[in-house]
């Protein structure tokens, strides 16, 4: 078919507008399409967010938030109650350092702990602790987070009052009842403390990727639907509407406005785990039907007398007497309402009912993470997992890395309190990962929401209907060695039973709201390998309102280091357009006071910092024979590689060489027209670096190295010419 001059342009400019595409005389092309796909969108701009963070972001390696102790008590000086809150500033509560740019100060030095080798207490005397392997190849990094708490703190059914007036209430007994889980004033802004951190995250990734994330549990506070929405909608960066009932205060006090959150990146994929106040009444107790319809209703929780050490609450839910108290969202500091003897009521206070707050049970909670618009749908749960009801599941963050990662439900089923506790099933399941996972050749992590230690021999054989694994009382999960005085028995059964897994690297968990790193070294010192490491993440709630980063790497000695810091979620000090500030500025003064009114420890284990609890490390980790054979193989491999990402148009000098690297991390990148690489050089590795061509539709060569110096096979992409294809199309037709 002949085609003339004026025929092929008119055909060309009808084609490129079918197609999406702007086309001239002038052979522009100025928008891209999908090589034979719709049109290919630029990708977006992400959210605003109402409430940013300080454009500065550090890591604890660099310096930390550390509190300032209001004036010592002495005659005169004012000792405060939780709940007067409005006088914290004015008494010195609540203050942190500041250098004299503004910025929280503390530790402006690397407080990286001397490398621990699994083999002994504290294991031979390590290397110089400044200096990292030069040659390391990263194999994995990721963040975690913990204890998020999102709290409805209108609702009819938490138990402020319990905290709110400590030292009083009191006991019948005179025991003063205080406990900052039941009431802290952070309760008021946790979504945008959510928001702040996921910022903080954000920032990190832009400077060292993570390649994904874990949630450890208690994101909820209540099992409540709202809660839990609330939480996963700041991640996805949805807007926000903290507050329920009757929304009072949404329009003029800060905390309950509405606003637009972040959201995670979107190259995040992140892991969720089950806490115990993911589905435990206030994590303490079984959902009842009272506390159900409480919840749903308009009359505040009324049980027995409040009590300062964990209480029988089937007894206390059972009896009548004390209204438990909410927050007025229309106070700005979030006062609490109808709290105390109910007897000081004139009549029984009423709330504004809101469904929303319907408790979930464990299969809806499991099943609010299917709908997530952040990677992957589920964030760990199936369809088929969430109609079971089982919270345990496998995954394999990264592809060619032998790593799993192990997710285990590690709540307690039959006692519904903090306690941890593993059932059959889940002992079973637990063992048959690390049994597949030993037999595969694969390092294993445990990810669960209970520290491990002190888990206790069970009793044999086990009570009926009991779980077979239970953690012993709290106060001896405050003990960071292996003491056998501690326990009836030396040989602790589940401890033992992982000793025998020479895979297993780590059990990461939450819960106690610490900075805590524990060694469980190998039983058999001629066999290190059986050791592995606890490594707690503190709470998004409380101080120190950190998050933890890992990087798993390969060292030359064919040793893995677990390096390990936290980050201060970031908060900004700038006033808003009517003059108020971040509410996750506000709750870091008000995690501080909790910490000085309470007299909750900071420094929680050996080799924290005492001031600000921070606790870094490289953790050193000897491994079988097998294994170092396996990590040794690994290097990266370029996975994808598309110029331009693969988008049909006239390029112009400049390009993007849009990659993805599977294996060990890279470091560093060459690039080059000629295979042979000629006049290129290694540049810092990036997914997107500019690439300035010599000609139009050449054919670019890539290749990437990571830090041990491991070099990926050669891959190439080619420009093609769309001019070409239209007259292709043309001649077909």
């Amino acid at each position: 078919m002949a085609v003339s001059r004026r025929s092929f342009l008119k055909y060309c400019a009808g084609a490129a507008a079918a197609l999406g595409l702007d086309f001239s005389v002038l052979g522009t092309l100025e928008q891209a399409v999908a090589s034979g796909g719709p049109l290919k969108l630029a990708p977006q701009a992400g959210n605003t967010p109402t409430y940013p963070i300080t454009p500065e972001v550090f890591t604890t390696l660099e310096k930390t938030v550390v509190p300032v102790a209001p004036p010592s008590p002495y005659p005169g000086t004012i000792v405060l109650a939780p709940g007067q809150v409005s006088q914290y500033a004015a008494n010195g509560y609540g203050v942190w350092g500041k250098d004299a740019a503004g910025y929280p100060t503390g530790l402006p030095y690397h407080y990286v702990r001397p490398p621990m080798v699994i083999g002994g207490k504290d294991g031979p005397p390590p290397p110089d602790p400044s200096v990292r392997d030069p040659l390391a190849a990263t194999l994995l990094t990721f963040f975690s987070i913990s204890d998020i708490h999102i709290t409805d703190k209108e609702s009819p059914a938490q138990v402020p009052y319990m905290g709110y007036q400590y030292p009083e209430p009191a006991t019948p007994q005179g025991q003063p009842v205080g406990n900052s889980s039941a009431y802290s004033a952070i309760i008021v802004s946790t979504t945008q403390v959510l928001d702040a951190a996921v910022q903080t995250i954000n920032a990190v990734h832009q400077k060292t990727p993570f390649d994904f994330g874990l949630s450890l549990g208690d994101a909820a506070n209540n099992t409540q639907h709202n809660e839990l929405r609330w939480f996963i909608d700041v991640i996805d960066g949805k807007l926000i509407q903290p507050s329920s009932g009757a929304h009072l205060g949404a329009e003029n006090i800060v905390y309950q406005k509405p606003y637009q959150a972040a959201g995670l990146d979107k190259s995040i994929p992140w892991w969720q785990v089950v806490g115990n106040h993911d589905q435990f009444w206030m994590g303490s107790y079984f959902v009842t039907d009272y506390i159900r319809q409480t919840l749903v209703g308009s009359s505040v929780l009324n049980t027995g007398m409040p009590t300062s050490v964990p209480p029988n609450f089937s007894v206390v839910l059972s009896q009548r007497g004390y209204c438990m108290g909410l927050v007025d969202g229309a106070t700005e500091y979030g006062d609490l309402i109808y709290g105390g003897n109910a007897r000081l009521f004139p009549y029984f206070p009423l709330v504004t009912a809101d469904p929303d707050r319907r408790s979930l049970t464990l299969s809806d909670w499991m099943g609010e993470f299917l709908n997530t618009t952040t990677t992957p749908v589920g964030h760990g749960f199936t369809p088929e997992l969430v109609q079971e009801g089982f919270a345990c599941y496998r995954f394999y963050p990264k592809a060619d890395i032998p790593i799993k990662f192990i997710v285990l439900d590690d709540t307690d089923k039959v006692g519904g309190g903090a306690a941890g506790a593993l059932d059959q099933q889940r002992y079973e399941w637990l063992v048959n990962e690390l049994d597949a996972g030993e037999a595969a050749g694969e390092l294993m992590v445990i990810c669960a929401h209970i520290p491990l230690l002190p888990y206790a021999q069970p009793q044999s054989p086990p009570p009926t209907n009991n779980p077979l694994y239970p953690l012993w009382p709290m106060w001896a999960s405050t003990s960071y060695n292996a003491d056998p005085s501690l326990f009836p028995t030396p040989d602790l059964f589940l401890r033992a039973k992982l000793h025998t897994y020479k895979n297993l690297i780590l059990w990461l968990s939450g819960h106690v709201h610490r900075n805590c790193i524990t060694p469980q070294p190998s039983p058999d010192p001629a066999h290190p390998e059986y050791g592995y490491w606890e490594v707690e993440t503190p709470s998004l709630r409380d101080l120190p309102q950190q998050f933890r980063h890992f990087e798993i790497v390969r060292n030359q000695d064919n040793t893995i280091s677990i390096f390990t810091h936290t980050v201060d979620t970031a908060v900004n000090p700038a006033p808003l357009e009517d003059g108020s500030v971040s509410p996750a500025w506000t709750s870091r003064a008000y995690a501080i006071a909790t910490q000085e009114i309470f007299q909750n420890q900071v420094s929680q284990g050996p080799n924290a910092s005492p001031l600000s609890g921070v606790y870094n490390a490289e953790l050193v980790q000897h491994l079988s024979p097998e294994m170092q054979a396996k990590l040794a193989q690994i290097g990266p491999a370029v996975s994808y590689f598309k110029i331009n990402d693969g988008v049909v148009s006239i390029p112009g000098p400049q390009v993007t060489l849009n990659n993805t690297v599977a294996g060990s991390t890279p470091t560093h990148y060459l690039a080059s027209e000629d295979p042979g690489f000629t006049d290129a050089e290694w540049l810092p590795y990036s997914t997107a670096p500019v690439f300035t061509l010599s000609a139009r539709f050449k054919t670019v060569y890539l290749k990437v190295k990571d830090g041990s110096g491991k070099e990926s096979a050669m891959v190439s992409s080619s420009i093609p010419n769309p001019l070409a294809a239209i007259m292709q199309l043309v001649l077909q037709n």
